[in-house]
């Protein structure tokens, strides 16, 4: 196997960052919305928490869109591919993660620096980065404060869809958190994706002499 620096140092910290706050709202959200059921820590301070690191949320978001808007690593995300190479990528993406995988067959997806997700990888992060943790971010901004954003409350439709809507991708969120570790052993070895996200370098087919 050679090796191959794929993870940027400010993406690795932005990406361990991510985990904590992720991991510390979901906490704190289960504590504010299941009151009297879950008293792991005092209501009012699960709402100080969750705000605050609401907010670390925010900023760290902004780091990351930076990050990727202003340089070469927006190719990550939007790399050069035609549709039909795309839905073929897809479908033996697929193929190798409902059969292959447990065949023994290679990773039909070789990961580089600027080509490291995976069509199925690639969508997902898009829907959750572009779509729904904006959506989350600006429901909970807006819903950390109603009066003062009663325009914006209103026009996006009242507290009780801005709460529906937050709940909503919390949920989705939930599940990611939980199914994220199991995709991260689906490496070289089992470790290896995890040890990529703390050193940088990706363990990757040896290239031809």
């Amino acid at each position: 196997m050679d090796q191959e620096y794929v993870h940027p140092l400010p993406v690795r910290l932005w990406h361990w960052a991510n985990m904590a706050f992720f991991v510390i709202l979901i906490l704190t959200g289960l504590q504010i919305r299941y009151v009297g059921s879950v008293d792991v820590i005092p209501f009012r301070a699960s709402v100080l928490i969750h705000n605050g690191v609401g907010l670390a949320l925010v900023a760290n978001y902004a780091v990351w869109l930076g990050f990727y808007l202003f340089s070469d690593k927006k190719k990550v995300y939007h790399p050069i591919l035609n549709p039909m190479q795309y839905f073929r990528e897809t479908f033996r993406q697929i193929r190798f993660y409902t059969y292959g995988i447990f065949a023994g067959e290679p990773n039909p997806h070789h990961v580089s620096a600027y080509h490291k997700f995976n069509p199925l990888q690639l969508i997902t992060y898009q829907v959750i980065m572009l779509i729904l943790l904006p959506l989350q971010i600006y429901t909970g901004l807006l819903m950390w404060d109603v009066k003062r954003f009663p325009g914006l409350v209103a026009a996006s439709g009242g507290v009780r869809v801005l709460d529906t809507v937050h709940v909503v991708i919390f949920i989705v969120f939930v599940g990611y958190v939980l199914v994220h570790p199991y995709l991260t052993t689906m490496g070289h070895t089992p470790g290896a994706h995890l040890k990529a996200m703390v050193t940088g370098y990706e363990e990757v087919e040896d290239k031809p002499g």
